[in-house]
């Protein structure tokens, strides 16, 4: 059995009680809604049999070339996010790099540098750099699914930092995105 069958399994079975119970108490008796980002990780935090160094570059239309050097790349993770419908994630970086990668849906990715939504469809990937601020946004009417592998992470703590409240306001105001958080518009 493939990992994609045995996840897509697990994932139908965890859900079936609750469609049991909403079916059981009748017409009229809505489901609650789902969350707006939910992530299920796909692996543990792995560490390479020895060392291991990456250098990543890409370049995007309106964006200097991204060059990331990971002297040390010998932890990684596997994410996988589920994005609903008009979704954001809150602005943020990471402690390693991201090879995010759009396998269901559409998703917008916006670095804080210049603002631009790029789209990615279905079968696109894109490098985050992590140490540069940036969101996402689900634009589609369908949820998205991303699979996102973080190299370089770090042994144990967060996977993702979010921006500084004052920043991240200030972000949403110059990108004109309402992004979630405790900060004050």
């Amino acid at each position: 059995m493939s990992a994609h069958t045995s996840r897509h399994r697990r994932r139908s079975r965890a859900s079936l009680p609750f469609a049991s119970l909403v079916a059981a108490l009748g017409p009229g008796i809505a489901a609650a809604e789902p969350e707006p980002i939910t992530s299920v990780p796909l692996t543990e935090r792995h560490v390479f049999s020895g060392p291991v160094s990456v250098q990543l570059s890409q370049e995007l239309d309106g964006l200097k070339r991204h060059t990331v050097e990971i002297p040390d790349a010998s932890t990684l993770v596997v994410m996988e996010f589920t994005i609903q419908p008009g979704a954001v994630f809150p602005w943020h970086t990471h402690p390693g790099t991201v090879l995010v990668s759009l396998a269901e849906g559409e998703l917008d990715f916006i670095f804080a540098e210049d603002c631009t939504a790029r789209r990615l469809p279905p079968g696109t990937a894109i490098v985050d750099p992590g140490n540069q601020v940036h969101t996402a946004r689900n634009p589609g009417d369908a949820p998205a699914v991303v699979i996102a592998t973080l190299l370089g992470a770090p042994p144990e703590g967060g996977l993702t930092l979010p921006a500084e409240a004052d920043e991240a306001a200030a972000l949403d105001e110059r990108c004109g995105i309402d992004t979630p958080g405790h900060h004050a518009h």
